[in-house]
């Protein structure tokens, strides 16, 4: 009889055992660790600037406003490494008929789970000081990250006000934690 109560015991432990560890694995996901996620997508080419006035023009009080050429940089920043090592450039870039995206270029961090663009209200702070610090502020959560690596873009919404936010945080949700930050520059 005793032996038998052993078994049971043992079958329960491994069970438990089992889906502790299978618990453990669908909420970590360790295995995006290894994993990259390329993504290369067209980005926008910004022009040096304004569309240059032609030999036969107009004097200036008579000069329509000239709109540029092509898009026009906004701001930019270069990501720092948080909870994970992290590179690349951030943009923000407004295109002709004035729609705007945030740029990705060069991304290179390490995959994760629920990892999601935001734009902060929060300064960029290096160290593990900034791993929390965007978790607190004003954020604007542009969506889950296309992919650890590569070049992105990402549309910001008509009506935006962009002055509200400083910074440029790859975050994970799951953890709270942020995986690298870009300080906004004009």
């Amino acid at each position: 009889m005793e032996a038998r109560t052993r078994k049971r015991r043992w079958l329960i432990a491994a069970a438990v055992g089992v889906a502790v560890l299978a618990l453990g694995l669908a909420l970590f996901k360790p295995w995006l660790l290894f994993v990259d996620v390329r993504v290369d997508e067209q980005l926008p080419t910004v022009v040096a600037s304004p569309a240059a006035p032609s030999a036969t023009a107009k004097p200036p009080s008579e000069t329509p406003a000239t709109e540029p050429a092509g898009p026009v940089q906004l701001a930019e920043g270069s990501l720092i490494s948080h909870e994970h090592a992290t590179t690349g450039t951030v943009r923000i870039i407004q295109q002709p008929g004035g729609k705007r995206v945030l740029t990705l270029e060069n991304l290179d961090t390490s995959n994760g789970p629920d990892v999601h663009v935001w734009l902060s209200a929060a300064d960029v702070v290096e160290g593990t000081a900034g791993w929390f610090t965007a978790g607190s502020a004003e954020h604007f959560d542009l969506g889950v990250i296309k992919g650890n690596q590569g070049n992105q873009v990402y549309a910001l919404p008509d009506g935006l006000d962009l002055a509200r936010f400083k910074s440029v945080d790859l975050w994970c949700v799951q953890f709270s934690v942020s995986f690298g930050a870009a300080q906004l520059a004009k």
